[in-house]
């Protein structure tokens, strides 16, 4: 009923109305690797700002790299010149991306400060103008990603809907919060709601608090959302893909144990080791290990060694010797 399988956003053709969102500091080449094992309809890379974009600097262009197998791939840009969309978008159409979005929705300072990211909620004409200089300079699908108001006083959800489909947007997703909320409180799909009922032709799609099978059943009901994006409920448990096709096409859940969780973020660990330098590495599977441990009890001890550990091998051996099978984790796409 809500899962589509292949799903058409615009020219493109996805395996499916499940996508997996850029997550700023997160959706790196390690992680988009596990995430496409379990084939969501769309893999973002990391968020990319347009001034850093232009200028093709080493840690952008580093934060683009792909591997081949990981299509279909999107690619997301914030800024808030219009001057530069349409080169930037061009730009990422060139590298073979096969879909681009507008990020309207970030809610960082340091993204905010300059009227990117959520900022440019305050100017929802803006995004139309954005929007439309990205669609003129490619053929690969445009959307665009929003919260829904800078606060609860300025819910502009709606009207940005409605400009970022004549700008030429394929789709709209919606997170179901302010900026102001940040992550704090639950999502209102209620908003996301009223995107769809004021949606023509745009696509929308849902996000905000999907974080089991069952809740992601719960936007679509509620929402009546042609698709969902995978945001912080990919963080430790990238099966959750796999658990949301078997629950939406009605087959009982994939029995999952503590000793899948460390066959898992053993296998991201190799993937991190084959794509960073020592140090970030290290740096990397503290943060790493930290979500995949985060529903389990009696696990403290492991955190703290994990958070102290000095090198890859260290960490690999921690993880082979540590007995998985007497931990009890609350897997919460079961």
């Amino acid at each position: 009923m809500f899962l589509q399988r292949p799903f058409k956003l615009g020219s493109a053709t996805l395996p499916s109305n499940i996508l997996c969102a850029p997550l700023a500091g997160c959706s790196d080449v390690p992680f988009r690797r596990m995430t496409s094992k379990y084939r969501p309809g769309l893999i973002y890379c990391e968020m990319v700002k347009m001034d850093a974009l232009i200028r093709n600097t080493a840690e952008t262009l580093r934060m683009l790299e792909y591997d081949p197998f990981t299509h279909p791939i999107g690619a997301q840009i914030c800024g808030s010149k219009p001057e530069l969309a349409g080169p930037c978008a061009k730009m990422i159409e060139e590298m073979g991306f096969d879909v681009l979005d507008l990020n309207c929705g970030c809610p960082v300072d340091k993204v905010t400060k300059d009227g990117s990211g959520s900022g440019m909620l305050k100017t929802p004409e803006l995004i139309g103008e954005i929007i439309a200089n990205m669609v003129a300079a490619v053929k690969i699908p445009v959307t665009v990603k929003i919260r829904v108001g800078w606060d609860e006083q300025s819910i502009v959800a709606p009207e940005v809907t409605r400009i970022a489909e004549q700008a030429g947007a394929v789709a709209i997703c919606i997170h179901g919060r302010t900026r102001e909320q940040a992550y704090r409180g639950p999502a209102n799909w209620d908003y996301i709601r009223a995107c769809r009922e004021v949606a023509k032709n745009i696509l929308i799609i849902g996000n905000g608090d999907v974080f089991s099978a069952q809740s992601a059943e719960a936007i679509f009901q509620h929402t009546g959302c042609d698709a969902i994006l995978l945001s912080r409920g990919t963080m430790g448990q990238p099966w959750i893909i796999e658990d949301i096709y078997r629950h939406l096409s009605g087959e009982a859940p994939l029995p999952r144990t503590g000793l899948t969780l460390r066959d898992t973020l053993l296998e991201h660990l190799e993937h991190i080791v084959g794509y960073q330098v020592e140090r970030k590495a290290v740096l990397d599977l503290r943060r790493v290990g930290c979500w995949f441990l985060r529903n389990g009890k009696g696990v403290r001890t492991m955190r703290e060694h994990l958070n102290r550990s000095q090198s890859t091998a260290e960490i690999r051996q921690m993880l082979t010797d540590y007995p998985w099978e007497e931990i009890d984790f609350a897997f919460s796409c079961n």
